[in-house]
């Protein structure tokens, strides 16, 4: 790194509108994958942006008119959620600079997009000390992509999972035999990409099950990568009588301000569909890339939709525990810096879910799992250990030795992601085999749904926030909730009897888990 002169340190002072005195007391750089990602583009100097904008939390919402005041005096607007604990000031670039003592330049990514950022981490100003609690970063471009490691043709192997060999692989059979096959339940899919409808028909008359059409909220996308298409058809054949659900979730990448916008997104999907199981396979940034602030919208979305018997799934990423690597936004040697989680799926009320190599007998049934890895793909199930998130209480009991400060332990569960094991679907009217974290989310989201549909029918709530009752259940039941994953590892971290950084508490023996949180809500055996 070239040292900055006294005469060019002088300049950027004054370029950005930043006082000597208020530079002296600039935060630290931001290292890591933020500034590969800055390093990796172009600067195009002091930004000329209109509506630069940064989130805070905030200590004392009661005290947001502070916020609102202090924020005024300096040309800044306040709006968001104050009552939810987090609030958003925008306000022109120098304006912002100058609120702040940090430089905020305007960027031209590899990708050709431009947008604006900080180097160096925004403090809390000293009036709002008390106030707020925690501020977020300045950026105006969130990198993201779908969990998706390509499909593999039907020839590849023995045929991929049917409908029925999945629902035998976890035992979900006795479910439907009952008649749980999802009726009257709902699951909403975010998504990037669209699926062909003559996809999903051939689909559903290939596997002898009732054609169906999903509903699309906010425009179908344009582009079609085969996502969508494979977890549309995995729900379905799962819970072929469910309700399908796709939100285009490309507006959230669209400009600034992304994780405001997911949380509308999921504000609107709560209001639309309340109760639903939602169901995500997209990566909308790691976590070194952001602070705990800037997911306070997302979080607070989540947790409101919760209350409301909403449960959500989000696949934990297929880069075998590397998720911090750029991709097409940056490069850099393999190293300490891109080990990480994905920022949302890392939120802890979000169940995180990753993958697995499943073996099953000739006649369908559960041989074993280990963890996904595909080494010469670089693919694999990620996980790991949280930068930005306190161990939640439902992961207390957990022993891990990478963890020394207690963090939040990613993955919850998992399920098959391997496409040599994975589940046959039709993409583009060829059979092909799905695979990665993106298939195992919706095989959740699935599972979830037929498991709600038995709670209710016998009295029960709905699962919420299915973290609690997923730890409790494999904590000590009436009947094993999880099947045991057996050695393996990724790129980061090993399996390990019980909970580990790559599968987490395992993949589901889904009869036994339904039954197991009934008789949870009762305080009684299960039948």
């Amino acid at each position: 790194m070239r040292r900055t002169s006294a005469l060019a340190a002088a300049a950027l002072v004054l370029t950005t509108g930043i006082s000597a005195g208020c530079a002296r007391q600039q935060s630290d750089a931001i290292t890591g994958p933020y500034a590969s990602l800055l390093s990796s583009s172009s600067d195009l100097g002091p930004s000329r942006s209109r509506d630069t904008q940064l989130t805070v939390t905030l200590a004392e919402p009661k005290r947001a008119q502070a916020l609102i005041e202090w924020a005024g005096d300096r040309g800044l607007s306040v709006r968001g959620h104050p009552h939810d604990g987090w609030a958003i000031l925008e306000g022109a670039a120098a304006d912002v600079a100058r609120a702040f003592a940090v430089p905020v330049h305007d960027y031209r990514g590899r990708k050709g997009q431009v947008f604006y950022a900080s180097p160096q981490q925004p403090s809390i100003p000293s009036p709002l000390r008390g106030v707020v609690s925690e501020v977020g970063r300045i950026n105006g471009y969130t990198p993201h992509h779908m969990s998706n490691p390509g499909f593999l043709p039907l020839d590849v192997r023995w045929g991929g999972l049917t409908p029925d060999g999945l629902l035998d692989a976890y035992n979900a059979t006795p479910l439907h035999d009952e008649g749980f096959t999802g009726e009257g339940m709902t699951i909403v899919f975010f998504a990037f990409d669209s699926a062909d409808q003559a996809d999903l028909d051939t689909f559903a008359d290939t596997s002898g099950l009732p054609r169906f059409t999903p509903e699309i909220v906010g425009g179908k996308p344009t582009e079609q990568h085969g996502e969508t298409a494979m977890d549309l058809q995995v729900a379905h054949a799962i819970a072929p009588d469910a309700r399908l659900v796709v939100v285009n979730a490309r507006p959230t990448v669209e400009g600034d301000g992304a994780y405001e916008k997911i949380a509308s997104m999921f504000a609107e999907a709560d209001r639309q569909y309340p109760g639903a199981v939602w169901s995500m396979s997209i990566g909308w940034g790691c976590e070194k890339l952001v602070t705990a602030a800037d997911l306070a919208p997302v979080q607070a979305a989540v947790t409101a939709a919760q209350r409301r018997g909403t449960t959500v799934f989000d696949a934990t990423g297929d880069k075998g525990g590397l998720e911090c690597k750029g991709g097409q936004d940056w490069s850099s040697p393999p190293g300490p810096d891109d080990i990480g989680l994905d920022a949302v799926s890392s939120i802890p009320t979000i169940t995180a879910v990753g993958g697995t190599t499943l073996s099953t007998s000739p006649r369908g049934q559960w041989v074993g799992e280990r963890p996904w890895v595909d080494s010469p793909l670089s693919q694999g199930s990620s996980g790991g250990v949280s930068t930005l998130f306190g161990r939640p209480e439902w992961q207390r009991q957990m022993d891990i030795e990478r963890d020394k400060q207690f963090r939040r332990l990613s993955p919850d569960v998992s399920a098959v992601a391997d496409p040599f094991t994975g589940v046959r679907f039709i993409y583009k009217q060829t059979e092909v085999i799905g695979g990665g974290t993106s298939q195992a989310a919706p095989i959740w989201a699935a599972f979830a749904v037929l498991i709600n549909q038995y709670l209710d029918a016998n009295g029960g709530d709905p699962l919420g926030n299915a973290n609690p009752v997923l730890y409790r259940v494999a904590a000590g039941s009436y009947a094993p909730g999880f099947r045991q994953i057996g050695p393996g590892g990724n790129a980061v971290d090993y399996s390990q009897p019980g909970y580990d950084l790559i599968t987490g508490l395992g993949s589901p023996n889904v009869f036994n888990l339904a039954r197991n949180i009934l008789a949870l809500q009762r305080g009684v055996a299960p039948r």
